[in-house]
């Protein structure tokens, strides 16, 4: 198998769409890194030469961050907003939806299972 950013990439795939094994490269990103290249993104990933492993590998390493530093990148980003104190990082703090989607009827990935409250019993009198 071959490895791209320190990631093992599928060998039977196209190239094209192996590339997006690695987190932070997307389709449109390996089609420009193919590009650049000079690679057919048609070509099956255990087609391709050493030097052309390479190449692709030197582009990703000095123009795109990608896996863990990309990672740490975004996790300080969600940070910073907590630490200012933002209404988006108020709302990574409590586990809500960040990006005004509504919540009364859905959000249950972000909220977790219901936690179901006991309503307030009728008075007789």
């Amino acid at each position: 198998m071959p490895r791209i950013a320190g990631i093992d990439i599928p060998e039977k795939k196209k190239i094209g769409v192996s590339l997006r094994y690695v987190y932070g490269i997307g389709p449109k990103v390996a089609l420009d890194i193919l590009r650049e290249v000079g690679i057919d993104p048609e070509r099956r990933t255990n087609d391709l030469k050493e030097q052309e492993v390479a190449a692709i590998a030197g582009i990703i390493d000095a123009k795109i961050v990608v896996e863990g530093a990309l990672r740490r990148q975004i996790q300080q980003d969600i940070q910073r907003l907590k630490d200012i104190k933002s209404y988006r990082g108020d709302r990574h703090r409590r586990s809500l939806p960040v990006h005004g989607q509504r919540t009364r009827s859905n959000s249950r990935t972000r909220k977790g299972r219901k936690k179901t409250v006991a309503g307030k019993k009728g008075v007789k009198g």
